[in-house]
Formats: structure tokens, sequence, C-alpha cells
């Protein structure tokens, strides 16, 4: 019998290595796998025309579009990025020296639905007890002026005053200026090269994440894996074979990454982190499945209701596709 041909575009990461490589092949299946760095050419291309069987998806915008109860994607717990948040808080030194010190400020975002912003606020309103009601939003690209790529939105339940930037200069520059005096951002500003001003809320970050998780159990879950509605529905053993395959592809990357006889990633303290993982996270940062991940996917049920982007929250097993096997 010929396998089923799906096309799958997702980032060329360490764990997926495998799978692009053809070392791994799930069951059944001839993946064709396209590789897009560019995850916001990934949502945008796969939103606005449905133009991949599966890929690597925004976890804010798959769960926006299943409660409107007629999402056209399905998911599985796979989960291709994820990214603690603390270090992408940037501030203007003049304006912001502590986090109390955002409240009734100016402050950019690439995409105010964006999952990480998400994250970003649940963690400031959350976590350190800022009070973001008072916060005047400006939306734009990090590092460019205009638009932080096409992105198709759907609407908030609770709309929230969001001025466009088109001022012709991006984030990161209206940052150093003063004229918004942070930004959530998933990317660091070009602007800090230039200005001692554009500075890091936390610059002590990496211990500000570690003990947020050691605290919360909760590791930002950035993307997930969706697949096409109508593909799952005509071949639905697609979503365990491709739960297995990427679980393969994951435990290979592990393998070969704590072989540390020679380093694989140019990270001369890969076994001191090697290490650090084995004592914060078990030895697995990275598991797949909902039990493992429920602290994190139900914060980021939490935040979106608070901050109004869905009406109430998913019981979390209904988010996912049954996985057998």
């Amino acid at each position: 019998m010929s396998k089923l041909r799906l096309t799958f575009s997702c980032g060329a990461y360490d764990r997926m290595h495998a799978l692009l490589m053809g070392e791994v092949q799930p069951e059944g299946i001839d993946l064709n796998y396209l590789v897009m760095d560019e995850s916001r050419q990934i949502f945008d291309r796969m939103s606005g025309g449905q133009e991949f069987d599966v890929c690597e998806y925004s976890s804010s915008e798959f769960i926006t579009r299943y409660a409107t109860g007629n999402s056209p994607f399905v998911a599985i717990p796979v989960f291709a990025s994820r990214v603690f948040r603390n270090g992408y808080i940037w501030v203007n030194r003049k304006a912001i020296k502590t986090p109390k010190d955002i409240e009734g400020k100016r402050v950019g975002v690439p995409l105010y639905t964006q999952t990480a912003a998400i994250y970003m606020r649940g963690l400031l309103q959350e976590d350190l007890g800022v009070d973001l009601s008072g916060v005047k939003w400006v939306q734009g690209a990090v590092n460019t002026a205009g638009t932080h790529g096409n992105p198709t939105v759907l609407p908030m339940v609770k709309p929230v005053p969001i001025e466009i930037n088109k001022s012709g200069r991006s984030l990161g520059d209206l940052l150093a200026d003063n004229d918004i005096q942070a930004i959530l951002s998933t990317m660091t500003p070009d602007s800090r090269r230039r200005s001692p001003d554009v500075q890091r809320l936390f610059p002590n970050f990496r211990e500000a994440e570690m003990e947020y998780f050691r605290r919360t159990r909760i590791f930002p879950i950035m993307h997930l894996i969706a697949i096409k509605r109508e593909v799952y529905e005509k071949n639905p053993f697609i979503a365990t074979s491709l739960f297995k395959a990427f679980n393969q592809s994951k435990d290979i990357a592990w393998k070969k990454m704590r072989a540390v006889q020679t380093l694989r990633y140019m990270l001369p303290w890969l076994p001191a982190d090697l290490d650090e993982i084995d004592d914060v996270f078990g030895g697995d940062c990275w598991p797949y499945g909902i039990e493992p991940n429920r602290p994190t996917l139900e914060a980021m049920m939490r935040f979106m209701v608070d901050q109004g982007l869905i009406a109430k929250a998913i019981p979390i097993e209904d988010l996912f596709i049954p996985i057998h096997g």
C-alpha cells in the first residue's frame, strides 16, 4: 500500500532533525518536510490559505480558532517551540527600573495576540503584580518599520485599545528614543547596540526563569503541531503516527546532544547545561503529551481568558486529538 503524502512546514530544529533527514519516518506517511525558519510566515500561510497538511503553529492562534467551534485545524501535543520569556522584556532604563514601573506606560508589542506576549503579560500580571490596565499598547515590527508579518487574527472577546505603529520607525527605535518605554518581544531590538538606555527588565533572566519554573512548573509553549482537520478526518491514523515519529526524532536529538566527547553544538559549556537540565527538569526539559505540560497549558489558558482573547477556559484534553498506543 502506498504511503499518504503529507506536506509539513516547520523550522529546522534539533528535535526535528531526524525527521528532516529521513532518519525517522512516520508509519504510513511520506512526509514532505518544508523548512521555514520564519515561523510567522508559516502561521500566516496556514491561517490565510491552509497551505500545509501539517505544520508548526502558534499555540494562541490555534486556541482562539478552536474557541470559535469552527476551526479548520486540529492539534497533537507536540511542541515545536517553547521559550522562557523573562529575558525578552526590554525597557528604556530612563523610564523603567522595576516591573511596576510599566504601569501606565506605552509598551510596544509585535502582535498583541502573539503567544509570547500573552505569556509575558501573564508573568507581569499574575506573578509580579503589575497592573496592565492602563498600558497604552503600540503594535508593530521590532526592528523594521511597519507590521509584524501579515497575520490573520480573530477578534478578541474583550477588545483592547491598540495603536498601530505608523511612525515610520521600528519599535526598537521608539524604545531607544523613549517614545515607548518597553517592548514585549521575541527578539532583541537592534537599537540595543547603539543605545545604552535599551536594557532587559531582568538582567539576570536565566536565574529568574529558573526560579519561575521551579516554583510554577511553567515552561512557556510557543508552538504546537497543527493538522488540517479535513486531512485528519480522512486519515485519523496520522495523529498517532506523527506523535510517535516526533518523539522518536526528539529522542535521537537528546542522545546526540548528550554525546559530549565532541560538542555537537557551538556551546562551550554544553555539559554544564545538560547537568542543569537534569537538575531543574529531571532530565527532559521538552516533554510531549498533555500531563507533563499541564501547568504550562493551563497557565496559557488562564492568561488568554484574563487578557480577553477567549471567553472561557477550554479543557486541555479537548484541545488535542486522541493518540493511541
